[in-house]
C-alpha cells in the first residue's frame, strides 16, 4: 500500500471514529473529553485529506510531508484515544497520553509548515 493510500484510508477511518465519538458525546452526559476527542479527528482527518492532495500535487515537500502527515494522524489518534478512555471509563489511556499526542500532532503541523516551504514545484 502506498502512503498515499495509507494516509487517505487512515483519514476517513478517523473521520468514522469522529462521528462516533460525537454521536456518543451527543447521548451521553459528563462525556465533553469524548467530544473534544472526536472533533480532533474530525479536524485532522480533514488536514489529511487535504494536505495529501496537496502533497501528491507537488505543493509539499514529499518527504516531509510523509512524516508530517504520519506524526499528525499518530497524535490525533493518540490523543483521542486518551480522551476517550478518559470519558468513558474515568481512566486515562497510560499516563501522559494526551500530551504526548498532542506534541505529535504539533509536529505534524510544523512538518506541514516546512514541507510547503521547501517544496519543489514540478
Amino acid at each position: 500500500m502506498t502512503a498515499t493510500r495509507m494516509h487517505l484510508a487512515l483519514a476517513a477511518l478517523m473521520g468514522l471514529a469522529g462521528v462516533a465519538l460525537l454521536a456518543a458525546a451527543a447521548h451521553v452526559t459528563g462525556t465533553a473529553n469524548v467530544q473534544t476527542a472526536g472533533q480532533m479527528l474530525l479536524f485532522h482527518a480533514s488536514v489529511v485529506i487535504g494536505a495529501t492532495a496537496a502533497r501528491k500535487g507537488g505543493h509539499l515537500q514529499d518527504m516531509l510531508a510523509r512524516i508530517a502527515l504520519s506524526a499528525m494522524i499518530l497524535g490525533a489518534a493518540l490523543f483521542a484515544a486518551d480522551l476517550s478512555r478518559r470519558g468513558f471509563a474515568n481512566e486515562a489511556l497510560f499516563p501522559r497520553a494526551a500530551p504526548i499526542g498532542g506534541w505529535f500532532m504539533l509536529g505534524g503541523w510544523l512538518g506541514l509548515a516546512v514541507a510547503a516551504v521547501t517544496a519543489r514545484r514540478n
